[in-house]
Parts: C-alpha cells; sequence; structure tokens
C-alpha cells in the first residue's frame, strides 16, 4: 500500500530533448528554497548532463531515495538508443519518454511511490512510434485501468483552480459534446478531487457558463437553460455547493475567486486562460479520478529554448509540491 506522507515521488524526465530535464535538475538545486520533499528522476542520465553540470546520483529503487537526494539527484537510469540533442527531438527519445512514463506510473501503482510527476513529452513524437492515446493523462488512466471519460484535468495555481468539462477539440465541437451528464461528472470528480487531494471538506464549486452573459435569459444560446443548469441543479440535490451558471467574464477577479474552491470550466480555454493569466510559472495540471496522484507542469517541452539554461523551474517546483501535499491529505483522509 502506498504511503503518502513519506514515499518518494518518481518525476518522468519527459522528452529528453525538451526543457524536461533542465528543470527538473533546477529543482534539485533549489530544493530547500522550493520546499521540495526527496524526489526520483527517471530517465537517460545523458539528457541531464548535456543542460547541467550537477552530481547525478544513480539508483536502482526507490528505497534510496532519501539517502541519495543530499548526495545528487536521484536517477533511475534509462539508455536510450542514441543521446538527443537538446532542442532536436528523435524517434529514440520518443521511446526513452514513454518508458520514462511507464516506469514512473509503474511505480506508483505498485506503492513504491507516492506520486507520479510527469515531464512534458512531444506528442507528435509519441504518435511516430505508435503511441495511441491523446496524452499523457489518457495513458496513465488507462495502465490504471480507470475509464479516460471517468478522470478530469484540474489545473491549480496559487488562487485559482479550474477544470475544463471538454478539452482538446475545436470550439465549434466543443459546444456541442457538452451534456447534462457530462457535466455532472466533471463536476463530481472536481468535488471528490478538492476533498481527496486538497482537504477541503465542503468544497465550493462555481460552474462557468457557456455564452456570453450567461446566455441572457436563453436570447444568447439555450445550452445554459436546457444543459447547465439542470446539471447544477442534479449536483446540489446530492448535498453539493454548487453554483452558476455564471457568465465567465465575472468568474476570475480577485472577490469573486474568493467565493469558490474550483471553477467548473465549459471549454479547453476558458478554464487555461484564466489559469495561465495569473499563474503563467506555477501552473499545476492534476489528474482527478485515478487512484494514484500524477502532477504535471502545465507547459510543454518548449524545444526552441531547450540547452539554453532558459527553463523556468518554478512550474516543475510546484508540481512536486502539489504532489507531495496531495499525499499529505490522502493519508490523513
Amino acid at each position: 500500500m502506498t504511503d503518502y506522507s513519506t514515499a518518494p515521488l518518481a518525476v518522468s524526465i519527459g522528452d529528453p530533448a525538451g526543457i524536461g530535464a533542465e528543470v527538473i535538475a533546477k529543482c534539485w538545486d533549489n530544493r530547500a528554497r522550493f520546499e521540495l520533499p526527496p524526489f526520483v528522476a527517471i530517465g537517460d542520465p545523458r539528457s541531464i548532463a548535456a543542460v547541467w553540470d550537477g552530481p547525478i546520483a544513480l539508483i536502482d529503487g526507490l528505497d534510496e531515495a532519501d539517502s541519495a537526494f543530499d548526495v545528487g539527484l536521484p536517477l533511475i537510469q534509462l539508455a536510450a538508443a542514441q543521446a538527443d540533442i537538446p532542442g532536436h527531438p528523435s524517434v529514440a527519445g520518443a521511446h526513452c519518454s514513454l518508458d520514462s512514463l511507464e516506469i514512473a506510473v509503474g511505480l506508483a501503482r505498485s506503492g513504491s511511490a507516492r506520486a507520479v510527476v510527469t515531464g512534458p513529452v512531444s506528442k507528435e513524437q509519441l504518435y511516430a512510434i505508435g503511441f495511441s492515446h491523446p496524452g499523457q493523462t489518457e495513458f496513465v488512466a488507462e495502465r490504471c485501468g480507470v475509464s479516460a471519460s471517468n478522470v478530469a484535468m484540474m489545473l491549480a495555481g496559487p488562487t485559482l483552480r479550474t477544470v475544463p468539462v471538454t478539452t482538446h477539440m475545436p470550439l465549434t465541437v466543443a459546444a456541442g459534446a457538452l451534456t447534462t451528464a457530462l457535466i455532472e461528472s466533471r463536476g463530481r470528480a472536481a468535488l471528490r478531487g478538492l476533498q481527496r487531494n486538497f482537504g477541503i471538506e465542503d468544497p465550493r464549486l462555481a460552474v462557468a457558463a457557456l455564452n456570453p452573459h450567461a446566455g441572457e435569459g436563453g436570447t444568447l444560446g439555450r445550452e445554459e437553460i436546457e444543459i447547465i443548469e439542470p446539471a447544477v441543479a442534479a449536483l446540489v440535490a446530492e448535498g453539493w455547493r454548487v453554483t452558476g451558471p455564471h457568465p465567465a467574464d465575472t468568474m476570475f477577479h480577485t472577490s469573486a475567486r474568493a467565493k469558490y474552491d474550483a471553477a467548473l470550466c465549459m471549454y479547453h480555454d476558458q478554464a487555461l486562460i484564466p489559469l495561465k493569466a495569473l499563474h503563467f510559472e506555477e501552473g499545476v495540471n492534476l489528474t482527478l479520478g485515478l487512484p494514484i496522484i500524477r502532477t504535471a507542469p502545465d507547459h510543454g517541452t518548449a524545444f526552441d529554448i531547450a540547452g539554453q539554461d532558459r527553463a523556468d523551474p518554478r512550474a516543475m517546483a510546484a508540481a512536486i509540491r502539489l504532489a507531495a501535499q496531495c499525499g499529505v491529505h490522502r493519508a490523513q483522509a
């Protein structure tokens, strides 16, 4: 059984040609300043050595993590077919990133790691080697035996948490994909996630409208009346503290954010734009609905700056820190 309070964290490096190795190494360098618990990176040590000249402590298992953490960056070594050049992704690197993710998830599922933190990957490169999932979230869900339809993505920052009902689809498709059942499902995942991962006993959820001015009583669209309001009513009937649908343009200022613990948004950008506007350097992607804890920094591979010592580690540090905090709350549940 996973020890959510003390077990180390497993961190997959992601695509070795991206900034994952650099930000993970910088997190270890600044572990005291960022207040980070012991974590173990998983990947090819050549990827780290290409962007960092600090000490690497090669280990065979997570039981060595605590003793190694003060010596160097603990690393479970993977040997890629070839060393990647920063900024130049390759098929070999894609295989390495997938292997790293697979091992990290396996360690969490076995109970050896209290959480998984996933570095950024290139979907284009993964698709080239036969990866069939929309992203890492769906891959992790499958490995945990959970249907992708039963997980939800939460974006978390210091003063805002958002959950999109629909994610990676064209905006013209997203509106048609909304159903009362889907909104209810995402809402329950958000509420239970707030309880389980943040220790909020009686969470408050604010639900965003789809249309301007919440549809203006149906004159600007009937989705609020026909789809969103019934979902809100159903969640309230279950005993949850849920309000809405609220006009999205007035939901994210300071005083509005004080009235809820998370915002349920109807589409991708409605959730991510306010989160990134407020917390671009500290945004974390937390997957809800899994038996394990999984977080990720809310940024991509940034191949254009890889290897230039320009990557900001704060989002990765926030992802590691949040994963540890979620573990504490789960241990207390």
